[in-house]
């Protein structure tokens, strides 16, 4: 009956937030699981760490160096990375979050196409070093490039993982049992025989990544770690034309570049080696980019299976990588190797050759033979405390307590020629590292790897990060006159950091548009001027004419409602037009209206009055005084009578001011007098 094995993480709620959905995988090293971030509601990959490594004398040394591993690649933003979202403990439980990519991973996809395509294997090629080259600028190497670690999504895009990881394992397996922990297919021959790397040890997987993309197998095969370790360290990569004779020299001369045993003959980093893949893609024939080699005949023989990591798969059988641990090498297997530095020695080895067992009883000796007899077990007594002693004394020397010291104290903000010269004296070599600091001064040292006190091997290498000072960037010109969208981006193009924006008023500049530029505390930024890369520039943007109020000028007059207006910045249209209620020269009416929201430079139309209107006066000459009264009354006349000769009984009007008749008109509600006899 088959044993069904549940996963007691699964169904779990991982610091009550994670809740672990189904188990994706198992390493060497830790446990990947599904879960769901129960805060942000979205799916996560949850990297459980094997909890072995916490336990014992080293292990809060390993959940120390795991943190600050994980807060290192998490500062990593770049699409061909997976994304490091958190890590934390949860009692006694290590864990990481990281982006969830669905899909599969190149491993998977190189045992189903055996081989890729020239032009495919070069795609993958800068991808990767795409996206390591990010990782090396930020001073972080990656240390276990294999196919299993670079992901393919349901898209078939490319991101490498795994960031932090393999740094924090080996560092604190290395000071302690001497064990360098990797997929032994592509370790550099620097990592296997003195522990030390760099950006160009990532450089060498990504050669032998590449060779085993185009050929189908690794160059460096065997039956165990050590005999891969020897040819590592031994042999170069073989060109892939030795395969395939169409391989373009081009490419031949790109893998051995990239896979050179001599760090010094590789490119210095993934930037420079991606630099390489792209002028020699250029240079190639379009049609050899389509052809693949022919994948090698039958299965992957016993040998590459070794050499690639491949090995039974774990409980649920998905497991993507095997880690080859050198730990278990004796002396005499790395002397055989040609390696002048022992891999990993946890324990004094004994020799291989032991007494073999005692001759059978024999009959009862003379004294003489009982003699010889004891003079045979002493000296073979003698030859084992020698030769144990020997041991101990080349394990003790070669990777026990007598092979390490402590890095000396004191480099942190000395300067480089001065830590350079603590390090000399210490016998210790050392490598240079520059990157920018914001607060140690250029020219010194801003971090050491190892740490001032921590053990490093005699022979072993310090890096030294000595810092280039703050990091000054150069402000883009043409952002005065450009929308506000336009200068942001031209501000971000150039690593900037853009502060908040400051709306202002203006009566003439369009809104959205950029009226000057300064920093944080308001001071002009010339356009062109170099500045801190972290000094926050602020754009001062136009929103316009700023809002007023529509003030109240009806019933005033002309002159005084235009000058009303124009004090807030309007613009006042007139037009005029007779009333009969409102004076000559007072604003009849306004729109908008007293009270109406407005904005500088908008339109107030006023209407100004021009008085009554102008009607035609009636001749009232020689009509009867009533008459005329009523004719100039019906035409909207007052009427004054005068009787400038007495009062007659004729009654008839002999003259009239205004005069009338002959289209003579007059305001209308004026008063028109007659005069009458």
């Amino acid at each position: 009956m088959a044993t069904v094995t549940t996963d007691p993480l699964v169904g779990r709620l991982v610091d009550g937030r994670y809740e672990v959905v189904s188990r994706i995988a198992r390493g060497g090293m830790a446990t990947v699981y599904l879960a769901v971030d129960r805060r942000l509601e979205r799916e996560v990959a949850l990297k459980v760490m094997h909890a072995h490594l916490a336990e014992g004398a080293s292990g809060a040394d390993f959940v120390s160096r795991f943190r600050r591993e994980a807060r290192a690649a998490a500062r990593l933003t770049h699409p061909g990375l997976v994304a490091v979202y958190d890590q934390g403990l949860d009692g006694d439980t290590s864990y990481l979050t990281m982006e969830y990519v669905a899909g599969t991973n190149l491993r998977r996809t190189m045992l189903t196409e055996r081989t890729l395509p020239l032009g495919r294997t070069l795609d993958v090629l800068e991808d990767v070093l795409d996206a390591l080259a990010a990782a090396h600028r930020a001073g972080l190497v990656h240390r276990d490039i294999k196919p299993e670690n670079v992901l393919l999504d349901t898209d078939g895009r490319l991101k490498v993982t795994d960031f932090g990881l393999a740094r924090a394992v080996n560092e604190v397996t290395a000071t302690t049992t001497g064990t360098i922990l990797g997929t032994v297919a592509y370790l550099s021959p620097e990592l296997i025989a003195t522990g030390a790397c760099d950006a160009r040890t990532d450089v060498y997987a990504v050669g032998i990544l590449a060779y085993e993309m185009l050929l189908g197998t690794v160059p460096h095969t065997g039956t165990t770690p050590i005999q891969v370790a020897f040819q590592h360290v031994n042999n170069d990569v073989p060109p892939p034309s030795d395969v395939a004779p169409w391989i373009p020299p081009e490419v031949d001369d790109l893998l051995c570049a990239l896979a050179a045993r001599d760090p010094d003959d590789r490119p210095a980093d993934a930037g420079a080696a991606l630099a390489l893949v792209r002028s020699v893609r250029a240079a190639l024939d379009p049609a050899d980019l389509e052809r693949r080699v022919d994948p090698p005949a039958g299965g992957a023989p016993e040998a590459a299976a070794v050499a690639q990591g491949a090995g039974p798969a774990d409980d649920e059988h998905r497991s993507t990588a095997a880690t080859a641990s050198l730990a278990t090498l004796s002396l005499q297997d790395r002397e055989a190797a040609g390696l002048t530095e022992p891999l990993a020695v946890g324990h004094v080895v004994a020799p291989t050759t032991r007494p073999g067992p005692p001759p059978p009883p024999a009959p009862p000796p003379s004294s003489r033979r009982r003699a010889r007899g004891r003079v045979v077990a002493w000296s073979l007594v003698v030859l084992l405390l020698l030769a144990g002693a020997g041991g101990g004394a080349a394990w003790w020397f070669s990777s026990g307590p007598g092979a390490y010291t402590e890095v000396p104290g004191g480099l942190v903000e000395a300067s480089r020629t001065e830590a350079t010269t603590v390090l000399d004296d210490a016998g210790l070599r050392h490598t240079i590292e520059e990157r920018y600091d914001d607060a140690v001064p250029e020219g010194a040292v801003v971090v050491t790897d190892p740490a001032s006190g921590e053990p490093v091997r005699k022979d072993g290498s310090v890096l030294l990060v000595v810092s280039k000072g703050v990091r000054m960037l150069t402000v883009p010109t043409g952002l005065v006159g450009a929308t506000e969208d336009e200068a942001t981006a031209a501000l971000e193009g150039a690593d900037l950091t853009v502060g908040d924006p400051v709306p202002q008023s203006h009566d003439e500049i369009p809104s959205g548009q950029v009226m000057a530029v300064t920093d944080a505390e308001g001071n002009a930024v010339e356009e062109g001027a170099t500045v801190r890369h972290d000094l926050p520039i602020v754009l001062t943007v136009s929103s316009g004419p700023a809002p007023v109020v529509v003030p109240q000028v009806t019933g005033s007059e002309k002159a005084a409602a235009v000058q009303a207006l124009e004090d807030q910045g309007l613009v006042a249209a007139v037009t005029e037009e007779y009333s009969e209620s409102v004076g000559t020269g007072l604003v009849i009416r306004q729109d908008p209206e007293q009270g109406s929201d407005a904005h500088r430079t908008d339109t107030v139309n006023v209407v100004v009055s021009l008085g009554p209107p102008l009607v035609e006066v009636p001749n009232t000459y020689s009509m009867n005084v009533k008459a005329a009264e009523k004719a100039l009354t019906d035409a909207g006349f007052r009427v004054e009578v005068r009787h400038p000769q007495g009062i007659s009984p004729l009654n008839i009007v002999y003259s009239q001011d205004p005069a009338g008749g002959d289209g003579r008109t007059a305001p209308k509600g004026s008063t028109v007098v007659i005069n009458v006899f």
